[in-house]
């Protein structure tokens, strides 16, 4: 198939199956990088309304750059991949203080910017500075592999690196944000994942994968996905009508946001048995009255699985918060302000479930 033929048939299908969104009637290259980071976790449907909280909380790149980091946590709060949001603020910064609030148009400067790679770094050159750069995710991949007949693994250098060149050679350079977006909506509504619509499809006479029936084979991703199980065992300390929290730190999951002291382990085990073995908290023990301990609660995530159960604790008195903070690092907060805080989604189930927080 020529390069004409695909990108004027896939653009022609894009004019008239577009779907009403909001970063597609702009070329302002905040509201379109917005858009993409926050479609790189969750479907159109789930990130829609996080996109228009952003657009309410911050309505450019300076508000979002002088915002503080727990306001753009907990308006992230759902999402996951708690990296992304750190990097979405670290880049406001940058551009905020080293570009005067105007992100820069060229694609290598693009590039140098926090938490933006090849694919976000095409994306806004192309849809908002017309910059002929071609845009490659699993749509693109799904697409191409099929129609083109393109069997190299997409999870491997070697194939990204054809899927790149592919879609360069594709790429109509007189509308390239138009050409990107088409090819993209037309992987997530035409020829999608399971059950791609064949039969009405624009290119049904030409299509590699449908001539060989191999729908359902490409496009080729080979490596797996390994899945760790992790045992977490929450100690939620009450102080009157106050919740001890921490701010978790350091590179593993939800750094930035807030939750209670844990102890983890490799498999569940005995209550009283994890508290022995808990320094800090056999510090304390003496002032502490476990009030409960709730059912287990399951939460998955892409390559972890994790159980987690909730210790309700009440402290007698003697025990200063200060001498909490020291030995266990954690801090009481009001209830009105545990709500405003930035936490795990496991987190505010537990808090919801229970009565704590409604």
């Amino acid at each position: 198939m020529a390069k004409k033929d695909f990108s004027k048939k896939i653009v022609d299908w894009y004019l008239v199956n577009p779907r009403d969104l909001p970063w597609r009637k702009t070329k302002d290259p905040y509201r379109i990088w917005l858009s993409e980071v926050i479609l790189q976790q969750t479907r159109v449907a789930q990130g829609l309304p996080y996109y228009l909280e952003f657009v309410r909380n911050f309505p450019n790149v300076k508000a979002l750059a002088n915002a503080s980091e727990d306001k753009v946590m907990r308006t992230w709060q759902g999402l996951g991949y708690y990296s992304r949001a750190r990097n979405l603020h670290a880049c406001a910064k940058v551009i905020a203080h080293h570009y005067n609030g105007q992100f820069p148009k060229t694609h290598a400067e693009l590039l140098a910017l926090p938490g933006i790679g090849e694919y976000t770094a095409a994306a806004i050159g192309s849809m908002a500075f017309d910059q002929p750069e071609a845009v490659v995710d699993g749509n693109v991949f799904r697409v191409l592999s099929r129609v083109f007949g393109i069997e190299e693994d997409v999870s491997t250098a070697t194939g990204k690196k054809v899927f790149a060149l592919k879609a360069k050679e594709l790429l109509d350079i007189d509308q390239p944000g138009v050409h990107n977006q088409a090819v993209m909506e037309f992987g997530a509504l035409h020829c999608t994942p399971t059950s791609p619509n064949c039969t009405t499809c624009i290119f049904s006479t030409g299509c590699f994968a449908k001539r060989q029936e191999m729908q359902n084979v490409l496009p080729v991703k080979s490596k797996k996905v390994k899945i760790r199980t992790r045992h977490f065992t929450y100690f939620v300390i009450t102080k009157g009508n106050k919740l001890a929290m921490r701010k978790r730190e350091g590179k593993d999951i939800w750094s930035g946001l807030y939750d209670f002291y844990l102890i983890e382990g490799k498999r569940a085990q005995h209550l009283k048995t994890l508290m022995k073995k808990d320094s800090a908290l056999a510090q304390i023990e003496p002032y502490i009255n476990i009030e409960f301990k709730s059912d287990s609660y399951k939460h998955v995530l892409t390559h972890q699985h994790l159980l987690a159960s909730f210790v309700m604790l009440s402290l007698s008195p003697g025990l200063s918060a200060k001498k909490l903070l020291d030995t266990l690092g954690i801090k009481f907060y009001s209830l009105v302000e545990v709500a405003s805080l930035p936490k795990p989604v496991l987190v505010s189930r537990f808090l919801t479930k229970e009565g704590i927080l409604e």
